[in-house]
């Protein structure tokens, strides 16, 4: 049975017979026996194997180049060398898959921007190998945050009729073809309606949280926004929790609990892969992220923070005026510059939020709360939802959205409504920030991005 590379190397004994097999990295010869570096992706470490000349397979040794996969039987022993404890003696090797000359991923250096346009090799390198392991052990750390605090998983659908967040950005799923020059309705399309892929699974989230009380999503979800930024991509994937009988102080304190838990979770549990972002990557990555585990969060509302920035002095690019969005650059200054420390900032003006966000006593701002970090800026999005059946109604004539639409959404106001409240986690966001990663397309094993869909 395979022995797994990463319990080989974290052994606490030597073993008589045990069989690996994986990736050659590199292959060093004399005369007498030949040096195998091998990886087989359970862990940033190599496996170094010696093979002496005359063991059966070793006729195959000159043909075992960078990229070949190759398994071997043999002896786990006490490294004579430095720089690991145990190595592998073989008693046979045996090729399983040659990789020639042109093999693209050489012992060299490799840029960024080559390495997506080899995305279904750049697992094997080093820093993406460790990339997608530190991405699955963080999808499981969300599960388990939300098992230890009885939400229950809810999957919601990826094609929709509806529109969560009103913006129109949404990729149309339809049988219909496009080519064939005469125009049809919707009617004749296969689910007889417009329909979408998911921007949100946060409605019919909202749905299940008035039945079963704290739920969440985790699914992809689809934006067709024509934007070639690092920080956006057509794909990614939403972790969305709604909680019944809550209100935006719990949807704070949630979301401050969630960001903290994930951060001990990259600092705490990954199997040594955090290092090589700290090496290579950012080298204040660990301070950061133990600075956001042990700090307590800044809360300020939007109309402080819009005059902070105003009284900052700063020269933005873009400008700071209450009524607009902050931009990426006013949220990372807040974070970074003044009070140096992730910030909650919470109450937006009603005008540039969605129509489902509970409208706030003054009539004019809603429970609306962005938490930021440094390095990124947003990381999560949420509010308290409005639960007032005539305050929802008339959130909707403003937006101009059919109550027809929306019928099934406005029957839970309508039939036992109740406080509650939820966010939004873009977790690509998430991994940037642990990662130090710079770019949403090195954090997504396949990046979707205007104009590109390979793979």
């Amino acid at each position: 049975m395979r022995s797994l590379i990463r319990d080989l190397l974290a052994s606490s004994a030597p073993a008589d017979s045990v069989h690996a097999a994986g990736w050659v990295r590199t292959r060093r010869d004399s005369k007498a026996f030949s040096f195998l570096e091998l990886n087989d992706g359970s862990t940033m470490g190599n496996l170094q194997v010696i093979a002496d000349a005359g063991i059966p397979g070793s006729e195959d040794l000159a043909r075992m180049s960078t990229g070949a996969s190759v398994a071997v039987e043999g002896k786990l022993v006490a490294s004579q060398g430095g720089g690991q404890a145990w190595e592998m003696q073989a008693t046979s090797v045996r090729l399983l898959g040659e990789a020639p000359d042109d093999f693209p991923l050489q012992k060299k250096g490799h840029s960024p921007e080559f390495l997506r346009s080899i995305a279904h090799l750049r697992p094997r390198t080093n820093l993406y190998g460790a990339m997608f392991r530190v991405r699955s052990r963080m999808s499981h750390a969300v599960h388990r945050f939300f098992a230890e605090r009885s939400f229950y998983y809810i999957h919601t659908p990826i094609i929709t009729a509806s529109d969560c967040e009103g913006a129109g950005e949404m990729f149309r799923v339809t049988t219909l073809d496009p080519l064939a020059g005469k125009a049809k309705s919707y009617e004749e399309d296969f689910f007889g309606k417009a329909s979408h892929l998911t921007v949100s699974g946060q409605l019919e989230g909202e749905l299940f949280a008035t039945a079963l009380g704290n739920i969440y999503t985790f699914g992809p979800t689809f934006r067709a926004e024509n934007s070639n930024t690092s920080r956006h991509a057509a794909e990614f994937w939403m972790i969305e929790p709604e909680m019944a009988f809550c209100d935006l102080q719990g949807d704070m304190d949630l979301a401050e609990a969630m960001v903290k838990y994930l951060v001990r979770e990259a600092l705490e549990h990954q199997d040594g892969d955090l290092s090589i972002f700290e090496k290579f990557v950012d080298k204040g990555l660990r301070e950061r992220l133990e600075f956001v585990a042990n700090s307590l969060f800044e809360r300020v509302s939007y109309t402080e923070a819009v005059e902070i920035l105003l009284k900052s002095g700063k020269s933005f690019e873009y400008p700071v005026e209450y009524g607009l969005n902050l931009q990426s650059e006013h949220e990372r200054w807040l974070t970074e510059e003044h009070f140096k420390k992730p910030t909650t900032v919470y109450n937006y003006p009603k005008e540039i939020k969605p129509f489902y966000m509970r409208l706030n006593d003054d009539d004019k701002t809603v429970t609306a709360m962005d938490l930021l970090v440094p390095g990124i800026g947003e990381i999560v999005g949420g509010s308290q939802r409005e639960e007032r059946l005539d305050v929802l109604l008339a959130n909707m004539a403003r937006h101009g959205l059919s109550t027809e639409d929306y019928s099934w959404y406005i029957d839970t106001r309508k039939y036992g409504t109740v406080p509650h409240a939820g966010f939004g986690m873009g977790f690509e966001r998430m991994l940037m920030f642990v990662t130090g990663m710079q770019n949403i397309r090195d954090v997504i094993p396949f990046a979707r991005t205007p104009g590109h869909c390979e793979f």
